[in-house]
């Protein structure tokens, strides 16, 4: 009896031991499961990739997807990683990864800006905002492509969808009343002439209004002997005193005529001075648009009889006299003044608009380059992107008080709404593949102007 008590004692102890190195190897494994796992998830963390290093970029399919601010990526890949490794089980891996995404946005954290560049064109039954064949009191017949032989107006048909935020439909009623007792003023080139002439009947919504006051005199706005436009135009709409207007200058630079006694006289295009028409006025604006862009080339120089100055001479520096390092010179010239001049105006926003892209194919305007196409969105629908297309323009701004209004990547999509062939005096052989039908693209400039306002 003694001799089998102490057998079963034995045998007892002998199975503790067993059971003891059983539970010992199934934490081992338990623990050896978990890094396993954190090893397999890892990779998901490659989702908060920068867009412009993935497959959506390319795909144009961002839209669906939200990626973290650029800034605060190394913190947020860092966080998932941390709490993957010390978590007990898959399940709070999960819940973990939520919590951190809960954290990021958390109330604490700075609220990200739309970023209007990037998003999608989606299909609007209701547009455009005006009729092609009404907007006569203000829009040029020669960028009214519904009067012209064109028969395709699906161009007309497409709104723009930021994104990662919502862009409120325009409503002229509304934009007047939130730009009571304001003047708002586009200063640029032609393609700026077709923004303020979108504005003009985006907020008439295309109608007669006998009611608007023509007010161009106030600006300086006449005809001058010989010239076939003023130099401008401004417009008045009494029921909330709001003016809109636009003054032509291509290249943003002061233009003095060096012979004022001779009509036929060259021209000092100071590189280092801002259109005397924004020292003159820029008290008087609460909203100003700019740009420049597609004048800025030898021929248009010599056209116009335009001498580059610097410093009130003629420029001998070779560097700047490079037709796109004159432009660029220009840009951040004028935009440092502006940002120089904002603290003194509280009340004006300024907006610089980056470059409207051309869409000639098989060579240039004078060289039987066409953009014939006429399907929508051919070359996909969406962008997102971390940088503007515009890199001179982005530059410019940077580190200012001035925003970029960038419409080129977004607008690049579109190349079948150009005027192309259809254009009221159209030349044989010439498309224009450089301005846009109205109503047509331009809107949605105004639209994305609107939102930041």
């Amino acid at each position: 009896m003694r001799l089998g008590s102490i057998n079963g004692l034995q045998f007892k102890q002998l199975k503790l031991v067993i059971l003891a190195f059983f539970m010992m190897f199934l934490l081992w494994k338990w623990e050896k499961g978990t890094y396993d796992t954190t090893e397999i998830l890892r990779p998901d963390s490659l989702v908060l990739t920068h867009p412009a290093n993935s497959k959506f970029f390319d795909q144009h399919t961002s839209s669906d997807e939200d990626f973290p601010n650029e800034d605060r990526l190394p913190q947020s890949i860092v966080k998932v990683e941390q709490k993957v490794s010390d978590a007990p089980s898959p399940l709070s891996i999960v819940s973990d990864s939520d919590d951190v995404a809960d954290e990021r946005e958390s109330p604490t954290s700075e609220k990200k800006e739309c970023d209007y560049r990037n998003g999608k064109w989606i299909s609007a039954n209701h547009r455009p905002l005006y009729s092609g064949f009404g907007c006569k009191q203000w829009l040029s017949e020669s960028w009214a492509c519904r009067l012209t032989q064109r028969t395709d107006f699906a161009y007309e048909k497409f709104r723009w969808q930021p994104e990662g935020c919502e862009m409120r439909e325009f409503e002229s009623s509304q934009f007047l009343r939130r730009m009571q007792d304001k003047t708002i003023a586009y200063v640029g080139d032609s393609l700026g002439r077709q923004m303020f002439q979108s504005m003009m009947c985006m907020v008439t919504g295309g109608k007669e209004r006998p009611d608007v006051e023509d007010v161009g005199a106030e600006y300086g706005f006449v005809l001058a002997p010989g010239a076939k436009r003023p130099d401008g135009w401004a417009y008045r709409f009494p029921s909330t005193n709001t003016t809109i207007l636009y003054q032509w200058s291509s290249t943003l630079c002061d233009l003095e005529p060096l012979n004022p006694s001779d009509r036929a006289t060259s021209y000092a295009m100071h590189l280092d001075r801002p259109p005397a028409f924004l020292k003159t006025n820029l008290h008087r604006f609460h909203v100003l648009v700019l740009n420049t862009g597609h004048h800025w080339n030898r021929g248009k120089l010599r056209a116009n009889k335009w001498e580059m100055y610097l410093g009130g001479a003629p420029n001998n520096n070779r560097n700047i006299a490079v037709i796109w390092k004159a432009k660029n010179f220009t840009i951040h010239s004028v935009i440092k003044w502006l940002d120089t001049q904002l603290p003194h105006h509280p009340q004006l926003k300024v907006f610089y608009r980056s470059l409207s892209p051309r869409h000639f194919f098989n060579g240039d305007w004078n060289t039987g380059g066409s953009c014939d196409n006429t399907s929508p969105l051919a070359k996909g629908s969406g962008i997102f992107q971390n940088h503007s297309d515009d890199l001179d323009a982005e530059s410019a701004v940077m580190g200012t008080r001035v925003k970029l209004l960038d419409i080129t990547a977004l607008s690049r999509l579109r190349d079948e709404g150009h005027i192309s062939r259809y254009s009221i005096k159209a030349t044989q052989g010439v498309q224009d593949c450089l301005h846009w039908c109205l109503p047509g693209v331009p809107d949605t400039w105004n639209e994305i102007l609107a939102a930041q306002l």
